[in-house]
């Protein structure tokens, strides 16, 4: 697994336990299984989110976890040029790479712990591709999406880039080194990310060797929820069970507490691999369909009609597709 890692923890910052005089470990509230589905031209992804409560979700909106797929020569897929309006998406890869650009001039090619944050706002016009020559020699490709809400201050925000690459990544660990913390944004004991959030967040992706359990300092004010990536996990002071595929929601507290299991699977033989996610609540109607999200059905039906009418965007002229016989070029 390409996303950064060290030689050795011992030269990186140490998260300070949780008092536990004083603390509260977060309960799990509930676990839930992600569903098998395919995204853009076709490329499989688990819907991480399918069937939670929007409630416990807030701030987020949508994730998938993009793969793990081991693609033959010719298979790598991505999507076609889509409009957003309304939140942020980020994209986070683990394996593999992806080509981004979008109708507001931002893009880059990430892979291997790179990140790439686009404010979508008031509105653009984005595609994701995998690399030719990534497509010709086919290979493993891993990663997900993260859909993170606009508070209404911000729908209309002026859209925005963040290429943030792996080795601008917070890179910490546990007092007794029992895993490796990677901060993409916010904090975990004065470790910040350096993603730039308009709605606070923390978003860390963390591998947990086998046999060891983090206890991190989580703020009350945020949720928290636990995904795993891959590897036999267990969450909650408990040690519940958390599979490969599922989401766990945590109740009120200020420890998040994960660990993994003494025996892994032979695909993680270095332990299990889990995105922590929290952020304080925007308590805003949503109203979501396709690529948008606002606040009313409204402002859903005024985002339709700008995109047919070009107003969020235009493909640039060096992105646009060739036409075949009989056919126009997307403009």
């Amino acid at each position: 697994m390409p996303a950064v890692t060290v030689p050795t923890l011992l030269t990186l910052p140490r998260i300070a336990g949780p008092d536990p005089a004083t603390s509260v470990d977060r309960p799990v509230r509930g676990i839930s299984t992600a569903p098998r589905g395919y995204e853009g031209e076709g490329f499989p992804v688990r819907r991480a989110f399918a069937g939670v409560d929007l409630r416990d979700l807030d701030p987020f909106l949508h994730m998938d976890q993009m793969g793990e797929v081991d693609y033959a020569p010719g298979e790598p897929k991505g999507t076609p040029w889509h409009p957003h309006r309304g939140f942020e998406t980020v994209t986070y890869m683990i394996d593999g790479q992806m080509q981004h650009a979008d109708s507001h001039g931002g893009g880059g090619l990430i892979g291997g712990g790179d990140t790439q944050w686009m404010t979508a706002g008031a509105g653009i016009l984005h595609i994701e591709t995998p690399p030719e020559y990534l497509v010709a020699s086919g290979g493993l490709f891993h990663g997900f999406q993260l859909w993170v809400n606009l508070p209404r201050s911000h729908k209309f925000a002026a859209p925005r880039y963040q290429d943030i690459q792996s080795d601008r990544v917070a890179l910490a660990t546990t007092e007794d080194g029992g895993g490796l913390l990677r901060i993409i944004a916010g904090e975990l004991d004065g470790n910040a990310g350096p993603g730039s959030t308009h709605t606070p967040i923390t978003l860390a992706h963390a591998t947990v060797h086998p046999g060891a359990q983090l206890r991190l300092p989580w703020r009350r004010e945020h949720n928290a929820l636990v995904y795993n990536l891959g590897g036999r996990a267990t969450v909650g002071a408990g040690r519940q069970p958390l599979r490969e595929g599922q989401l766990a929601v945590l109740g009120a507290g200020d420890v998040l507490t994960v660990g993994a299991e003494a025996i892994q699977d032979k695909r993680h033989p270095g332990g299990v691999e889990l995105l922590l996610l929290g952020g304080r609540p925007i308590n805003e109607p949503v109203a979501m369909y396709g690529p948008f999200a606002m606040n009313t059905r409204t402002e859903l039906q005024e985002a339709f009609a700008d995109f047919q009418a070009g107003r969020l965007g235009v493909i640039p002229a060096g992105h646009l597709p060739h036409a075949q016989p009989g056919q126009t070029p997307v403009s």
